[in-house]
């Protein structure tokens, strides 16, 4: 059996080998082989012991020898050493290598392959590796609880950053940097235009916790983690608005932001053509334009609201080709125009005021010379080789109708005379053109008028008690009517003939009603003139085409016999009196007027008998009444019923005898009862 050394001790250990001498013949003599070995490390604790050799020192007794053993078989039980055993250190004092002497052996250790340097290194950079995930791991457990709860890192709102902030403190943090220049006006642009809405007027408001909401949580991603700390994400504010009122809000501001297209052009600085290049419309679209204000509104830039372009046909350079083949020679030179005797001058200054310029679709500009433009440049120069016409008239004189005669004039055709003007235009030298003269009718001849048969009064009314305003504005209709000629067929329209009716036309401001309320506007009082004057055509037995009884009744007019006139500010003709004239004569319109009265009369051949019965009035309905807020111009008034009625006009013709009647039915409604507010604490003032 092994025995147990212990390894501690100084001796130095020996080992006993029995050799065969070959001269002793089957004897066996002990030999004694000695490995001197100093400072051995201890090996692995589980080192089998009975591999241990005896390195005490000290013989064993007899009956504890163990059996001779071959070196093989010391060697097999040896435990298998550690990869990196390599630091095992034995140091040997004077060990000759192998083969030095005949009879001694020496161990020494192989230095390590490739292979083992390769497995070395991988072990080493696996451990590396583990701990960098190791530690990864850590930072990242420890991010999730420190974050948790947190708006996502890099969250910016409206360039607001809450990243990294609870829910709490995020809405906090906008509610301080956004939420004051929320009352401001926003911004609006299209590309260089800009307007302003009220936030508020527009029912723009924020709400913080949805915007919170919307940024979400931190990421689980790790990945995304730490993207987070190296970008930074836009998160749109939520609002709330009510999107028709935003949408009327746009509207509002539409014209400023909208632009009209813009054709090429040639202008004229004095003589000077000067081209001005197209620029395309911008219409904004509202729709669209509604989402991104309310996705931008709280943005610290202007709002782009989306647009279509509307383009144009002309190109800048079209215009340019314009303005060197056709506007610079146009002024370079004058034109002479060779009337009969005299000759008369377009100068450059009259040329460039009577030249016009408009796309020609294909990208340039076409010109044309404006002829009223230019005739009135060269006409006055050739007034003496010109004679006038002039038109039959018909007047009163001494109470009864004359024709006066018409005669007949000696013209220049300007058509025909400028006929060729653009082609002389672009020449450099023989710049003229021929007038060419006319014989020229009068366009009402005195035949024609002594064939209207205009010979008698075939109706007329009259009409009084008004203002001295109001007056004023008769007066000047009648005058703009008296003389009026209606051929057989024709219709005679009142507001056609006189057109607008405003200062410009010697019209002033009077009293009118307005939504049941005396007013004042200019042109006030022409209903009377209108009122006379169907009252006139009622009784000639002229056709009605158009007429409207006022909604209230003036006791001053016949009830249901009628009729009022408006027209829009532009002149536009709103409410108007029309009759046709069925009669065989012409009618001729005359007018007399006084400060108290006027008077229409229709002349022609009278055909007809005409006579009018008022039916009764029915249906009242009683007024109501209305105070007019202190400080508005008020009018008091007691008000009138309001009634129904019927007026039957019979037409007899004196021709032939045939008989019509026509009826016509009036609603008047109720003329309310108008109470003049009092000043504010007072009580208001009773009705007068």
């Amino acid at each position: 059996m092994p025995e147990n050394h212990d390894h501690r001790s100084g001796a130095e250990p020996s080992t006993e080998r029995m050799r065969t001498d070959p001269e002793r013949s089957g004897e066996a003599q002990p030999e004694t082989i000695v490995e001197q070995t100093t400072r051995i490390p201890p090996v692995q604790a589980d080192f089998d012991e009975r591999t241990r050799p005896n390195l005490s020192g000290a013989a064993k007794p007899e009956a504890q020898q163990p059996a001779p053993e071959s070196d093989a078989e010391r060697t097999a039980q040896i435990a298998a050493v550690p990869a990196d055993f390599s630091t095992f250190r034995i140091e040997t004092q004077a060990i000759p290598p192998v083969g030095a002497q005949p009879d001694g052996w020496a161990a020494a250790t192989p230095p390590p392959s490739d292979a083992d340097k390769k497995r070395r290194g991988l072990i080493r950079a696996g451990i590396a590796a583990g701990a960098v995930v190791g530690a990864l791991v850590l930072l990242y457990v420890g991010d999730l609880v420190f974050t948790s709860g947190q708006v996502p890192r890099g969250t910016v709102v409206a360039g607001v950053d809450i990243g990294g902030l609870d829910e709490t403190a995020a809405e906090t943090e906008l509610r301080e940097k956004l939420g004051p220049g929320l009352n401001e006006p926003v911004e609006l642009r299209v590309g260089d235009r800009t307007a302003t809405i009220n936030p508020e007027q527009a029912g723009l408001q924020m709400d913080w916790t949805a915007t919170v909401q919307q940024a979400g949580s931190q990421p689980l991603n790790p990945f995304t983690r730490i993207a987070s700390l190296f970008t930074t994400t836009e998160v749109a504010p939520v609002s709330h608005g009510d999107r028709e009122q935003l949408v009327q809000a746009l509207e509002q501001v539409r014209p400023q932001l909208d632009r009209a297209p813009a054709e090429g052009a040639i202008r004229f600085e004095g003589t000077k053509p000067v081209a001005v290049d197209p620029i395309t419309g911008q219409a904004i679209d509202v729709q669209r334009a509604t989402d991104e204000v309310l996705t931008h509104w709280a943005d610290d830039v202007a709002v782009q609201v989306p647009f279509t372009e509307q383009p144009v046909s002309t190109t800048s350079e079209g215009v340019q080709r314009a303005l060197r083949e056709v506007a610079q020679p146009a002024v370079s030179a004058p034109v002479t125009v060779r009337g009969q005797g005299k000759d008369a001058t377009l100068a450059p200054a009259a040329i460039a005021a009577a030249l016009r310029f408009e796309p020609d679709g294909a990208g340039g500009l076409k010109s044309h010379v404006d002829l009223p433009a230019a005739i009135g440049s060269v006409e006055p120069q050739l007034a003496d080789t010109i004679k006038p016409g002039k038109d039959a008239e018909i007047v009163l004189e001494g109470g009864a109708p004359v024709v006066r005669p018409s005669t007949d004039g000696i013209g220049v055709d300007w058509n025909k005379s400028f006929e060729r003007i653009d082609e002389v235009l672009r020449r450099p030298q023989d710049r003229a053109v021929q007038a060419i003269y006319v014989h020229e009718p009068a366009k009402f001849t005195t035949e024609q008028a002594n064939q209207m048969g205009i010979r008698e009064v075939v109706g007329e009314f009259t009409t009084g008690g008004f203002e001295a305003a109001s007056g004023v504005n008769i007066r000047r209709t009648a005058e703009q009517v008296n003389g009026a000629i209606i051929k057989p067929g024709e219709v005679f329209s009142l507001n056609g003939h006189t057109g607008p009716r405003g200062i410009p036309q010697g019209y002033v401001e009077s009293g009118i009603i307005e939504n049941g309320r005396p007013g004042r506007a200019v042109g006030g009082g022409i209903s009377q003139f209108a009122t006379t004057l169907y009252n006139a055509s009622y009784f000639a037995g002229m056709q009605n085409v158009e007429h409207k009884a006022h909604s209230y009744y003036i006791s001053r007019y016949p009830a249901g016999r009628e009729a009022t006139v408006f027209q829009s500010p532009s002149g536009a003709s709103i409410i108007d009196v029309k009759f046709k004239n069925v009669a065989k004569s012409g009618i001729m319109i005359t007018t007399r007027w006084t400060p108290s009265s006027i008077t229409v009369q229709l002349w022609g051949t009278k055909q007809f008998d005409v006579s009018s019965q008022t039916g009764e009035r029915t249906s009242p309905t009683q007024p109501q009444e209305k105070v007019v807020p202190p400080g508005e111009p008020c009018s008091p008034s007691k008000g009138t019923p309001g009634f129904s009625v019927n007026d039957t006009r019979t037409i007899k013709d004196v021709t032939t005898g045939q008989v019509r009647t026509e009826t016509q039915h009036t609603v008047y409604n109720p003329q309310p009862i108008i109470h003049c507010g009092a000043p504010p604490g007072g009580a208001p003032a009773p009705p007068r």
